[in-house]
Protein backbone atom coordinates (compact mmCIF):
# COMPACT_ATOMS: atom_id res chain seq x y z
CA UNK A 1 0.00 0.00 0.00
CA UNK A 2 2.87 2.15 0.56
CA UNK A 3 4.52 1.79 -2.32
CA UNK A 4 1.55 2.00 -4.17
CA UNK A 5 0.36 5.60 -2.66
CA UNK A 6 4.51 6.85 -3.49
CA UNK A 7 4.13 5.95 -7.16
CA UNK A 8 0.71 7.64 -7.35
CA UNK A 9 2.17 10.78 -5.82
CA UNK A 10 5.30 10.91 -7.62
CA UNK A 11 2.71 10.51 -10.81
CA UNK A 12 1.21 13.83 -9.39
CA UNK A 13 3.93 15.50 -8.92
CA UNK A 14 5.10 14.64 -12.46
CA UNK A 15 2.18 16.00 -13.69
CA UNK A 16 2.64 19.46 -12.03
CA UNK A 17 5.55 20.23 -14.11
CA UNK A 18 5.36 17.49 -17.14
CA UNK A 19 1.80 17.95 -17.99
CA UNK A 20 1.50 19.75 -22.02
CA UNK A 21 0.67 23.41 -21.87
CA UNK A 22 -2.16 22.83 -24.79
CA UNK A 23 -4.07 20.24 -26.20
CA UNK A 24 -7.00 19.92 -28.51
CA UNK A 25 -9.51 22.04 -26.76
CA UNK A 26 -12.67 21.53 -29.17
CA UNK A 27 -14.30 18.40 -30.05
CA UNK A 28 -14.40 16.85 -34.22
CA UNK A 29 -17.47 16.60 -33.72
CA UNK A 30 -21.40 17.53 -31.82
CA UNK A 31 -21.82 15.78 -28.39
CA UNK A 32 -22.72 12.44 -28.25
CA UNK A 33 -26.16 11.71 -26.26
CA UNK A 34 -25.45 11.29 -22.10
CA UNK A 35 -27.39 8.15 -21.76
CA UNK A 36 -27.33 6.15 -18.79
CA UNK A 37 -25.36 3.49 -20.59
CA UNK A 38 -23.02 6.20 -21.32
CA UNK A 39 -22.59 7.44 -18.24
CA UNK A 40 -21.82 4.26 -16.42
CA UNK A 41 -18.82 3.45 -19.05
CA UNK A 42 -17.45 7.32 -17.79
CA UNK A 43 -18.52 6.25 -14.24
CA UNK A 44 -15.82 3.25 -14.76
CA UNK A 45 -13.32 5.51 -16.16
CA UNK A 46 -14.05 7.92 -13.60
CA UNK A 47 -13.48 5.64 -10.73
CA UNK A 48 -9.87 4.46 -12.65
CA UNK A 49 -8.32 7.40 -13.61
CA UNK A 50 -9.93 10.56 -11.77
CA UNK A 51 -11.16 9.37 -8.02
CA UNK A 52 -7.64 9.18 -6.63
CA UNK A 53 -7.20 12.69 -6.43
CA UNK A 54 -11.22 13.71 -6.99
CA UNK A 55 -12.56 11.41 -4.37
CA UNK A 56 -15.27 8.62 -5.17
CA UNK A 57 -17.90 10.88 -4.37
CA UNK A 58 -16.10 13.52 -5.89
CA UNK A 59 -16.05 15.80 -3.47
CA UNK A 60 -12.47 16.28 -4.02
CA UNK A 61 -11.04 13.90 -0.80
CA UNK A 62 -9.55 11.24 -3.04
CA UNK A 63 -5.77 9.78 -1.12
CA UNK A 64 -3.49 12.12 -3.26
CA UNK A 65 -5.61 15.11 -2.22
CA UNK A 66 -4.09 16.49 0.74
CA UNK A 67 -0.85 16.35 -0.65
CA UNK A 68 -1.80 18.88 -3.53
CA UNK A 69 -1.61 22.66 -4.26
CA UNK A 70 -4.51 23.71 -5.30
CA UNK A 71 -6.73 21.20 -4.37
CA UNK A 72 -8.20 18.55 -6.70
CA UNK A 73 -12.00 20.16 -7.48
CA UNK A 74 -15.32 19.57 -5.49
CA UNK A 75 -17.57 18.53 -8.33
CA UNK A 76 -20.37 18.16 -5.69
CA UNK A 77 -20.51 22.31 -5.57
CA UNK A 78 -20.95 22.96 -9.09
CA UNK A 79 -17.92 25.69 -8.35
CA UNK A 80 -15.68 25.33 -11.33
CA UNK A 81 -12.96 28.28 -11.77
CA UNK A 82 -12.76 28.21 -15.93
CA UNK A 83 -15.24 28.86 -18.27
CA UNK A 84 -16.53 30.84 -20.85
CA UNK A 85 -19.61 31.56 -18.86
CA UNK A 86 -20.48 34.56 -16.96
CA UNK A 87 -19.24 34.85 -12.89
CA UNK A 88 -20.89 32.39 -10.52
CA UNK A 89 -22.35 30.37 -13.69
CA UNK A 90 -21.88 26.79 -14.54
CA UNK A 91 -19.97 25.91 -17.31
CA UNK A 92 -20.29 24.35 -20.85
CA UNK A 93 -20.23 20.98 -21.44
CA UNK A 94 -17.75 22.36 -23.83
CA UNK A 95 -15.74 24.10 -21.10
CA UNK A 96 -15.30 20.65 -18.92
CA UNK A 97 -14.10 18.89 -22.26
CA UNK A 98 -11.43 21.80 -23.02
CA UNK A 99 -10.11 21.10 -19.41
CA UNK A 100 -10.02 17.35 -19.37
CA UNK A 101 -8.60 17.63 -22.68
CA UNK A 102 -6.00 19.86 -22.17
CA UNK A 103 -5.32 19.83 -18.11
CA UNK A 104 -4.91 22.57 -15.97
CA UNK A 105 -0.79 23.68 -16.54
CA UNK A 106 1.01 24.37 -13.07
CA UNK A 107 -1.71 21.76 -11.18
CA UNK A 108 -1.91 17.79 -10.38
CA UNK A 109 -4.75 18.20 -13.30
CA UNK A 110 -2.75 16.23 -16.29
CA UNK A 111 -4.38 16.39 -19.83
CA UNK A 112 -5.94 13.66 -20.80
CA UNK A 113 -6.23 13.64 -24.70
CA UNK A 114 -4.37 10.93 -26.07
CA UNK A 115 -3.19 12.50 -28.84
CA UNK A 116 -0.72 14.19 -26.49
CA UNK A 117 -0.37 11.59 -23.79
CA UNK A 118 0.22 7.84 -24.37
CA UNK A 119 -1.97 6.98 -21.53
CA UNK A 120 -4.68 9.49 -22.22
CA UNK A 121 -8.44 9.36 -23.02
CA UNK A 122 -10.23 9.29 -26.27
CA UNK A 123 -12.52 11.99 -27.33
CA UNK A 124 -15.64 9.52 -26.55
CA UNK A 125 -14.05 8.51 -23.48
CA UNK A 126 -13.62 12.26 -22.21
CA UNK A 127 -16.97 13.35 -22.92
CA UNK A 128 -18.19 9.43 -20.89
CA UNK A 129 -16.35 11.25 -18.15
CA UNK A 130 -18.15 14.30 -18.26
CA UNK A 131 -20.76 12.81 -18.55
CA UNK A 132 -20.59 10.83 -14.96
CA UNK A 133 -19.25 14.02 -13.20
CA UNK A 134 -22.34 16.00 -14.39
CA UNK A 135 -23.55 13.44 -11.85
CA UNK A 136 -22.56 14.83 -8.87
CA UNK A 137 -23.94 18.26 -8.61
CA UNK A 138 -27.33 18.25 -8.48
CA UNK A 139 -27.25 21.99 -10.82
CA UNK A 140 -26.13 20.46 -14.27
CA UNK A 141 -29.68 18.75 -13.99
CA UNK A 142 -31.45 22.38 -13.61
CA UNK A 143 -32.20 23.61 -17.06
CA UNK A 144 -32.83 27.04 -15.65
CA UNK A 145 -29.12 27.50 -14.71
CA UNK A 146 -27.89 26.12 -17.96
CA UNK A 147 -25.53 28.62 -19.12
CA UNK A 148 -26.22 27.79 -23.19
CA UNK A 149 -29.98 27.91 -22.54
CA UNK A 150 -29.76 31.28 -21.15
CA UNK A 151 -27.39 32.68 -22.68
CA UNK A 152 -25.08 33.49 -20.15
CA UNK A 153 -22.09 32.97 -22.23
CA UNK A 154 -19.35 35.19 -22.71
CA UNK A 155 -17.73 35.33 -26.26
CA UNK A 156 -13.92 36.91 -27.56
CA UNK A 157 -14.29 40.49 -28.80
CA UNK A 158 -14.90 40.44 -32.70
CA UNK A 159 -12.62 43.37 -32.54
CA UNK A 160 -9.16 42.72 -30.94
CA UNK A 161 -5.98 45.05 -30.76
CA UNK A 162 -2.51 43.40 -32.19
CA UNK A 163 0.21 42.42 -29.70
CA UNK A 164 2.20 45.56 -30.57
CA UNK A 165 3.99 48.04 -28.10
CA UNK A 166 0.79 50.37 -28.33
CA UNK A 167 -1.87 48.00 -27.05
CA UNK A 168 0.43 46.49 -24.41
CA UNK A 169 0.95 50.06 -22.92
CA UNK A 170 -2.48 50.70 -23.34
CA UNK A 171 -3.20 47.67 -21.33
CA UNK A 172 -0.68 48.88 -18.93
CA UNK A 173 -2.77 51.55 -18.50
CA UNK A 174 -5.55 49.54 -17.24
CA UNK A 175 -3.78 47.35 -15.44
CA UNK A 176 -2.11 50.19 -12.94
CA UNK A 177 -6.26 51.49 -13.16
CA UNK A 178 -7.70 48.86 -12.18
CA UNK A 179 -5.14 48.26 -9.53
CA UNK A 180 -4.56 44.86 -10.35
CA UNK A 181 -1.11 45.40 -8.90
CA UNK A 182 -2.57 44.95 -5.29
CA UNK A 183 -2.63 41.04 -5.60
CA UNK A 184 -0.48 40.91 -9.02
CA UNK A 185 2.46 42.97 -7.87
CA UNK A 186 3.59 46.12 -9.78
CA UNK A 187 5.62 43.25 -12.48
CA UNK A 188 3.01 40.62 -11.79
CA UNK A 189 4.96 38.28 -9.26
CA UNK A 190 2.32 37.97 -7.69
CA UNK A 191 3.68 39.80 -4.63
CA UNK A 192 1.05 42.38 -4.56
CA UNK A 193 -0.47 40.64 -1.39
CA UNK A 194 1.39 41.56 1.73
CA UNK A 195 0.23 38.60 4.13
CA UNK A 196 -1.08 34.84 3.45
CA UNK A 197 -5.10 36.21 4.16
CA UNK A 198 -6.83 35.12 1.34
CA UNK A 199 -9.04 31.94 1.02
CA UNK A 200 -10.47 30.14 -1.43
CA UNK A 201 -14.37 28.80 -1.23
CA UNK A 202 -13.19 25.67 0.17
CA UNK A 203 -10.95 27.40 2.86
CA UNK A 204 -7.67 26.76 1.68
CA UNK A 205 -4.60 29.22 1.57
CA UNK A 206 -4.49 30.82 -2.08
CA UNK A 207 -1.05 32.30 -3.43
CA UNK A 208 -1.44 34.91 -5.78
CA UNK A 209 -0.54 33.74 -9.22
CA UNK A 210 2.57 34.76 -10.68
CA UNK A 211 1.56 35.89 -14.48
CA UNK A 212 4.81 36.43 -15.54
CA UNK A 213 5.45 32.54 -16.22
CA UNK A 214 3.27 30.72 -18.78
CA UNK A 215 3.09 27.47 -17.69
CA UNK A 216 1.62 28.26 -14.30
CA UNK A 217 -1.37 30.61 -15.69
CA UNK A 218 -3.76 27.33 -15.07
CA UNK A 219 -6.26 28.34 -17.67
CA UNK A 220 -4.16 29.15 -20.58
CA UNK A 221 -1.37 31.56 -21.45
CA UNK A 222 -2.81 32.59 -24.56
CA UNK A 223 -4.33 35.93 -25.04
CA UNK A 224 -7.48 34.75 -25.61
CA UNK A 225 -7.16 32.55 -22.38
CA UNK A 226 -6.34 35.59 -20.20
CA UNK A 227 -8.98 37.62 -21.43
CA UNK A 228 -11.47 34.99 -20.56
CA UNK A 229 -10.25 35.07 -16.98
CA UNK A 230 -10.77 38.62 -16.80
CA UNK A 231 -14.11 38.57 -18.11
CA UNK A 232 -15.70 35.46 -15.72
CA UNK A 233 -14.00 35.82 -12.87
CA UNK A 234 -12.52 32.55 -11.59
CA UNK A 235 -15.35 31.23 -9.08
CA UNK A 236 -14.61 30.43 -5.83
CA UNK A 237 -11.46 32.48 -5.39
CA UNK A 238 -11.15 36.07 -5.06
CA UNK A 239 -10.17 36.51 -8.71
CA UNK A 240 -13.52 38.47 -9.90
CA UNK A 241 -15.22 39.29 -13.57
CA UNK A 242 -14.06 42.56 -14.88
CA UNK A 243 -17.27 42.66 -17.06
CA UNK A 244 -18.64 45.53 -15.46
CA UNK A 245 -15.85 47.52 -14.77
CA UNK A 246 -14.05 47.34 -17.93
CA UNK A 247 -15.17 47.66 -21.71
CA UNK A 248 -14.01 44.67 -24.30
CA UNK A 249 -11.24 46.53 -25.51
CA UNK A 250 -10.33 47.41 -22.15
CA UNK A 251 -9.63 43.81 -21.49
CA UNK A 252 -7.96 42.82 -24.66
CA UNK A 253 -5.56 45.31 -23.77
CA UNK A 254 -5.35 44.36 -20.43
CA UNK A 255 -4.96 40.74 -21.66
CA UNK A 256 -1.88 41.96 -23.95
CA UNK A 257 0.06 43.72 -21.11
CA UNK A 258 -0.48 40.32 -19.38
CA UNK A 259 1.05 38.42 -22.02
CA UNK A 260 3.67 41.25 -22.61
CA UNK A 261 5.18 40.18 -19.29
CA UNK A 262 5.22 36.04 -19.59
CA UNK A 263 9.23 34.94 -19.57
CA UNK A 264 10.14 32.67 -22.37
CA UNK A 265 13.17 30.75 -20.59
CA UNK A 266 16.07 29.91 -22.25
CA UNK A 267 16.78 26.27 -23.56
CA UNK A 268 20.55 25.83 -22.95
CA UNK A 269 22.01 23.86 -20.14
CA UNK A 270 25.33 25.24 -20.43
CA UNK A 271 26.11 28.60 -18.81
CA UNK A 272 29.06 30.40 -20.45
CA UNK A 273 31.26 32.38 -18.21
CA UNK A 274 32.46 35.49 -19.87
CA UNK A 275 36.41 37.13 -19.49
CA UNK A 276 36.15 40.64 -17.90
CA UNK A 277 38.62 43.01 -17.35
CA UNK A 278 38.85 45.93 -14.63
CA UNK A 279 37.25 44.22 -11.93
CA UNK A 280 34.02 41.71 -11.70
CA UNK A 281 30.36 43.15 -10.64
CA UNK A 282 29.74 42.90 -7.01
CA UNK A 283 26.37 44.23 -7.03
CA UNK A 284 23.43 42.49 -8.61
CA UNK A 285 21.92 45.50 -10.54
CA UNK A 286 26.05 46.18 -11.91
CA UNK A 287 25.09 47.33 -15.61
CA UNK A 288 28.39 44.91 -16.28
CA UNK A 289 25.85 42.33 -16.18
CA UNK A 290 24.34 43.34 -19.31
CA UNK A 291 27.11 41.81 -21.11
CA UNK A 292 26.66 38.36 -19.92
CA UNK A 293 24.93 35.38 -21.46
CA UNK A 294 21.64 34.33 -19.22
CA UNK A 295 20.78 30.58 -18.55
CA UNK A 296 17.28 29.56 -16.96
CA UNK A 297 17.28 26.97 -14.42
CA UNK A 298 14.32 25.10 -14.26
CA UNK A 299 13.14 23.71 -10.62
CA UNK A 300 11.00 21.34 -9.82
CA UNK A 301 9.69 19.65 -6.23
CA UNK A 302 12.09 17.44 -4.35
CA UNK A 303 10.11 14.09 -4.48
CA UNK A 304 13.33 11.55 -4.67
CA UNK A 305 13.68 10.79 -0.67
CA UNK A 306 11.16 11.67 2.38
CA UNK A 307 10.28 14.16 2.71
CA UNK A 308 9.06 14.46 -0.49
CA UNK A 309 7.57 17.93 -1.62
CA UNK A 310 5.47 18.41 -4.83
CA UNK A 311 4.05 22.11 -4.18
CA UNK A 312 7.40 24.11 -4.45
CA UNK A 313 7.00 27.70 -5.37
CA UNK A 314 10.46 28.35 -6.88
CA UNK A 315 10.78 26.87 -10.58
CA UNK A 316 12.77 29.08 -12.30
CA UNK A 317 16.45 30.61 -11.54
CA UNK A 318 18.13 32.43 -13.80
CA UNK A 319 21.77 32.60 -13.92
CA UNK A 320 24.79 34.55 -15.36
CA UNK A 321 28.40 34.49 -14.37
CA UNK A 322 31.95 35.98 -15.22
CA UNK A 323 35.75 36.12 -14.34
CA UNK A 324 38.41 37.84 -14.66
CA UNK A 325 40.90 35.11 -15.34
CA UNK A 326 41.53 35.01 -11.09
CA UNK A 327 37.88 34.98 -9.23
CA UNK A 328 34.80 33.81 -10.82
CA UNK A 329 30.99 35.38 -9.90
CA UNK A 330 27.98 33.92 -10.36
CA UNK A 331 24.64 35.66 -10.10
CA UNK A 332 20.96 34.39 -9.51
CA UNK A 333 18.12 35.61 -10.11
CA UNK A 334 14.29 34.10 -8.71
CA UNK A 335 10.51 35.61 -8.10
CA UNK A 336 9.50 35.09 -4.69
CA UNK A 337 6.86 37.48 -3.43
CA UNK A 338 8.31 37.81 0.13
CA UNK A 339 12.06 38.33 1.41
CA UNK A 340 12.05 35.58 4.28
CA UNK A 341 14.94 36.25 6.40
CA UNK A 342 14.13 34.57 9.65
CA UNK A 343 14.70 30.94 10.82
CA UNK A 344 12.83 29.15 13.73
CA UNK A 345 14.46 25.70 14.01
CA UNK A 346 11.33 24.54 16.13
CA UNK A 347 8.84 24.63 13.62
CA UNK A 348 10.84 22.67 11.39
CA UNK A 349 9.50 19.26 10.27
CA UNK A 350 10.08 15.97 12.25
CA UNK A 351 9.75 13.73 8.98
CA UNK A 352 11.74 10.31 11.23
CA UNK A 353 7.97 8.97 10.91
CA UNK A 354 7.09 9.47 7.32
CA UNK A 355 10.88 8.56 6.36
CA UNK A 356 10.69 5.45 8.09
CA UNK A 357 10.93 1.95 6.63
CA UNK A 358 7.46 0.80 5.48
CA UNK A 359 5.72 4.34 6.11
CA UNK A 360 2.20 4.45 4.61
CA UNK A 361 2.97 7.62 3.14
CA UNK A 362 6.56 9.68 2.48
CA UNK A 363 5.22 13.24 0.81
CA UNK A 364 4.33 16.13 2.81
CA UNK A 365 1.24 17.44 3.02
CA UNK A 366 0.20 20.36 1.20
CA UNK A 367 -1.84 22.51 4.15
CA UNK A 368 -1.17 22.04 7.25
CA UNK A 369 1.77 19.76 8.12
CA UNK A 370 4.66 22.14 7.49
CA UNK A 371 3.74 25.92 8.67
CA UNK A 372 3.51 27.99 4.99
CA UNK A 373 3.27 31.60 6.69
CA UNK A 374 5.85 34.67 6.75
CA UNK A 375 8.26 34.92 9.38
CA UNK A 376 9.02 30.83 9.92
CA UNK A 377 11.58 30.07 7.37
CA UNK A 378 14.40 31.77 5.81
CA UNK A 379 14.76 31.98 1.64
CA UNK A 380 17.91 30.18 0.43
CA UNK A 381 19.69 29.12 -2.43
CA UNK A 382 22.35 26.20 -3.54
CA UNK A 383 25.07 25.96 -6.07
CA UNK A 384 25.86 22.12 -6.81
CA UNK A 385 29.24 21.02 -7.48
CA UNK A 386 30.98 17.78 -8.03
CA UNK A 387 33.93 17.70 -5.66
CA UNK A 388 35.99 15.64 -7.97
CA UNK A 389 36.18 16.42 -11.94
CA UNK A 390 33.94 13.92 -13.67
CA UNK A 391 34.60 12.28 -17.45
CA UNK A 392 32.31 11.67 -19.79
CA UNK A 393 28.66 11.56 -18.70
CA UNK A 394 29.45 10.20 -15.07
CA UNK A 395 28.46 12.34 -12.44
CA UNK A 396 27.06 12.59 -8.71
CA UNK A 397 23.59 12.20 -7.59
CA UNK A 398 21.94 15.24 -8.37
CA UNK A 399 20.30 14.98 -4.93
CA UNK A 400 23.44 15.74 -2.57
CA UNK A 401 25.87 13.06 -4.56
CA UNK A 402 27.03 9.81 -2.92
CA UNK A 403 29.73 8.45 -0.45
CA UNK A 404 32.08 7.50 -3.20
CA UNK A 405 30.74 10.58 -5.35
CA UNK A 406 30.36 13.66 -2.67
CA UNK A 407 29.66 17.16 -3.80
CA UNK A 408 30.04 20.77 -2.50
CA UNK A 409 27.56 23.15 -2.35
CA UNK A 410 27.64 27.32 -1.99
CA UNK A 411 24.60 27.91 -0.03
CA UNK A 412 23.51 31.33 0.76
CA UNK A 413 20.73 31.62 3.70
CA UNK A 414 18.60 34.82 3.34
CA UNK A 415 19.05 35.23 7.46
CA UNK A 416 22.59 35.06 7.52
CA UNK A 417 22.79 38.00 4.96
CA UNK A 418 24.13 40.55 7.12
CA UNK A 419 26.78 38.86 8.58
CA UNK A 420 31.16 38.45 7.33
CA UNK A 421 30.34 36.88 4.01
CA UNK A 422 26.97 37.89 3.50
CA UNK A 423 25.19 34.77 4.08
CA UNK A 424 27.22 32.32 2.04
CA UNK A 425 28.53 28.77 3.29
CA UNK A 426 30.55 26.35 1.79
CA UNK A 427 29.39 22.87 2.31
CA UNK A 428 30.37 19.23 1.68
CA UNK A 429 27.49 16.66 1.37
CA UNK A 430 28.31 12.62 0.85
CA UNK A 431 24.32 11.83 -0.30
CA UNK A 432 21.18 12.98 1.47
CA UNK A 433 21.00 10.53 4.83
CA UNK A 434 23.90 12.32 6.28
CA UNK A 435 23.20 16.17 7.31
CA UNK A 436 25.75 18.61 4.94
CA UNK A 437 28.44 19.39 6.53
CA UNK A 438 30.17 22.80 6.56
CA UNK A 439 33.59 23.75 5.59
CA UNK A 440 36.21 25.05 8.12
CA UNK A 441 36.04 28.16 8.70
CA UNK A 442 39.29 29.04 7.08
CA UNK A 443 38.56 26.95 4.45
CA UNK A 444 35.03 29.25 3.50
CA UNK A 445 36.33 31.13 0.43
CA UNK A 446 32.68 32.18 -0.94
CA UNK A 447 30.93 35.93 -0.45
CA UNK A 448 27.94 36.83 -1.30
CA UNK A 449 26.09 40.17 -1.45
CA UNK A 450 21.89 39.89 -1.90
CA UNK A 451 18.94 42.59 -2.49
CA UNK A 452 15.49 41.63 -2.89
CA UNK A 453 12.80 44.12 -4.17
CA UNK A 454 9.17 43.65 -6.15
CA UNK A 455 8.71 40.34 -5.42
CA UNK A 456 12.70 39.19 -6.73
CA UNK A 457 16.21 37.74 -5.00
CA UNK A 458 19.07 38.87 -6.87
CA UNK A 459 22.07 36.83 -5.37
CA UNK A 460 25.89 37.12 -6.26
CA UNK A 461 28.08 34.68 -5.18
CA UNK A 462 32.31 35.13 -5.46
CA UNK A 463 35.01 32.92 -5.57
CA UNK A 464 38.49 32.37 -6.77
CA UNK A 465 38.70 30.16 -9.57
CA UNK A 466 41.13 28.04 -7.97
CA UNK A 467 41.66 27.05 -4.52
CA UNK A 468 44.13 24.29 -2.27
CA UNK A 469 41.08 22.39 -0.75
CA UNK A 470 40.36 19.19 -2.15
CA UNK A 471 36.96 19.13 -1.26
CA UNK A 472 36.25 22.46 -3.58
CA UNK A 473 35.34 22.64 -7.05
CA UNK A 474 38.13 23.64 -9.17
CA UNK A 475 37.58 26.21 -12.06
CA UNK A 476 39.45 25.32 -15.13
CA UNK A 477 39.01 27.32 -18.68
CA UNK A 478 37.77 24.61 -21.44
CA UNK A 479 35.94 22.09 -19.00
CA UNK A 480 32.26 21.29 -18.40
CA UNK A 481 32.07 21.36 -15.21
CA UNK A 482 28.65 19.76 -13.97
CA UNK A 483 26.21 22.51 -11.70
CA UNK A 484 22.53 22.12 -10.23
CA UNK A 485 20.73 23.89 -7.97
CA UNK A 486 18.56 23.75 -4.73
CA UNK A 487 16.01 26.34 -3.64
CA UNK A 488 13.93 27.21 -0.98
CA UNK A 489 11.00 29.60 -0.29
CA UNK A 490 10.82 30.07 3.32
CA UNK A 491 7.22 31.31 3.80
CA UNK A 492 6.39 28.54 0.96
CA UNK A 493 7.41 26.24 4.26
CA UNK A 494 10.64 25.22 2.77
CA UNK A 495 13.48 23.86 4.49
CA UNK A 496 15.76 21.02 4.69
CA UNK A 497 15.12 18.46 1.97
CA UNK A 498 11.71 20.13 1.52
CA UNK A 499 12.87 22.16 -1.40
CA UNK A 500 13.29 22.67 -5.37
CA UNK A 501 15.74 21.09 -7.27
CA UNK A 502 17.37 21.15 -10.77
CA UNK A 503 19.19 18.54 -12.39
CA UNK A 504 22.33 19.15 -13.92
CA UNK A 505 23.62 21.80 -16.02
CA UNK A 506 27.11 22.67 -17.12
CA UNK A 507 29.56 25.81 -15.96
CA UNK A 508 31.95 26.56 -19.34
CA UNK A 509 34.82 29.06 -19.02
CA UNK A 510 36.33 29.50 -22.63
CA UNK A 511 39.83 28.93 -23.08
CA UNK A 512 41.82 31.41 -24.46
CA UNK A 513 43.03 30.87 -28.01
CA UNK A 514 46.84 30.57 -28.04
CA UNK A 515 48.84 32.84 -30.37
CA UNK A 516 50.12 30.01 -32.22
CA UNK A 517 46.40 29.21 -33.21
CA UNK A 518 46.92 32.79 -35.31
CA UNK A 519 50.44 31.85 -36.53
CA UNK A 520 49.69 28.10 -37.97
CA UNK A 521 46.87 29.54 -39.72
CA UNK A 522 48.79 32.67 -41.81
CA UNK A 523 51.41 29.99 -42.07
CA UNK A 524 48.50 28.03 -43.70
CA UNK A 525 46.68 30.88 -45.88
CA UNK A 526 50.63 31.23 -47.10
CA UNK A 527 51.06 27.68 -47.78
CA UNK A 528 48.03 27.24 -49.73
CA UNK A 529 48.71 29.99 -51.55
CA UNK A 530 51.86 28.92 -53.09
CA UNK A 531 50.76 26.10 -53.80
CA UNK A 532 48.26 26.95 -56.00
CA UNK A 533 50.61 29.33 -57.75
CA UNK A 534 53.04 26.78 -58.21
CA UNK A 535 50.04 24.55 -59.55
CA UNK A 536 48.93 27.15 -61.92
CA UNK A 537 52.40 27.95 -62.97
CA UNK A 538 52.77 24.55 -63.67
CA UNK A 539 49.69 24.03 -65.71
CA UNK A 540 50.73 27.20 -67.96
CA UNK A 541 53.83 25.47 -69.07
CA UNK A 542 52.38 22.19 -69.95
CA UNK A 543 49.50 23.56 -71.57
CA UNK A 544 48.45 22.01 -75.23
CA UNK A 545 49.88 25.69 -77.36
CA UNK A 546 53.08 24.87 -76.18
CA UNK A 547 53.07 21.52 -76.55
CA UNK A 548 52.00 22.31 -80.68
CA UNK A 549 54.85 24.61 -80.79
Amino acid sequence: MARLANILLFGVALMLFTAPASAKSVPSGPKPEFTEDFIEQGRAIYFQRCSFCHGLLGDGEGPAAPYMDPRPRDFTLGTFKFRTTQSGELPTDDDLFRTVSRGLPGTGMQAFDNDLIKNGLTEEQRWQVIAYVRTFAQEFDNEELDPVKTGKLVALPKERAPFNADSIAKGKAVFERAKCWECHGKEGRGNGQKAFDRKDDWGFPIRIRNVTLPWKLKGGAEVEDIYMRFSTGINGTPMPSFVKALSEEERWYLANFIKSLQHQPTSHQVLKVGRVEGGLPEAANDPAWDAAEPMDVRLTGQVVVAPRWQNPSIELVTMKAMTDGTDIVFRLVWDDPFADTTHDEEQELDASEISAVGAFNSYVEGDGMVPRKLETFRDAVAIQFPTKPTTGTAKPHFLRGGGSNPVQLWRWKADEADGERGGAEEAVARGWRQALKPQAEDKQQVAAKAAWADGRWSVVMKRPLATEDRNDVQFTAGNFIPMSLNAWDGSNGEHGLIMSVSTWHYVFIEAPIPMTVYLWAVLAVLVTGGLGFWLRRKAVAYSPQENEA
